[in-house]
């Protein structure tokens, strides 16, 4: 597995296992904790493990967490998602930045999200499981959400979106949740 540095977000990183495949399937670490340490990250500091099913043309995101936020890794463990990370920590060198990947269950490539980034995915396939490793219990009151299709950001999302959330539909613009952030 080896790790490298995301340049469009300062503190992301991709994590690229090496599948070994043969006639049975494949077989893969996802996480290595002596890797994570290698770009200074503390393993340990990952509390709380969860998974999403979603549906070709599903739409999870721009979701957040305010307060101290929250750090990620996210995996696609089966299928194809189209994932993005916007980079919201006024402080950063690539703040307001926008990076995409495709994650699929073929490479089960990682993506490391620094807390303070908003986060976000398409389904590309028809089933497509999503895993998260987060470091934070999660608080609903901390939730905070942008509208995905945002023309700020200028997300070119690869499909007509065919489900989302209520919360995910009426989701303010990155103006106004920073406006709220900063008051």
């Amino acid at each position: 597995m080896r790790a490298t540095e995301v340049p469009a977000i300062a503190g992301a990183y991709l994590f690229e296992p090496t599948p070994f495949a043969d006639e049975r399937g494949f077989f893969c670490r996802t996480f290595d904790a002596d890797v994570v340490r290698s770009v200074g990250l503390d393993p340990d500091a990952f509390i709380q493990d969860s998974v999403s099913r979603s549906v070709r043309g599903v739409l999870r995101g721009l979701h957040l967490r305010s307060g101290a936020g929250e750090a990620k890794l996210v995996r696609c463990s089966y299928g194809k998602i189209f994932d993005v990370v916007v980079d919201l920590r006024p402080a950063s060198p690539t703040y307001r930045n926008v990076a995409t990947f495709e994650l699929s269950g073929e490479t089960q490539r990682t993506v490391y999200i620094p807390a303070g980034c908003a986060h976000g995915f398409q389904a590309l396939t028809e089933t497509a499981d999503t895993s998260y490793r987060i470091d934070r219990p999660h608080d609903p009151a901390e939730d905070v959400t942008i509208a995905f299709d945002d023309p700020e950001l200028a997300i070119a999302w690869p499909l007509p979106v065919t489900s989302m959330s209520q919360r995910d539909r009426e989701a303010p613009c990155l103006a106004k949740v920073l406006q709220h952030q900063e008051s």
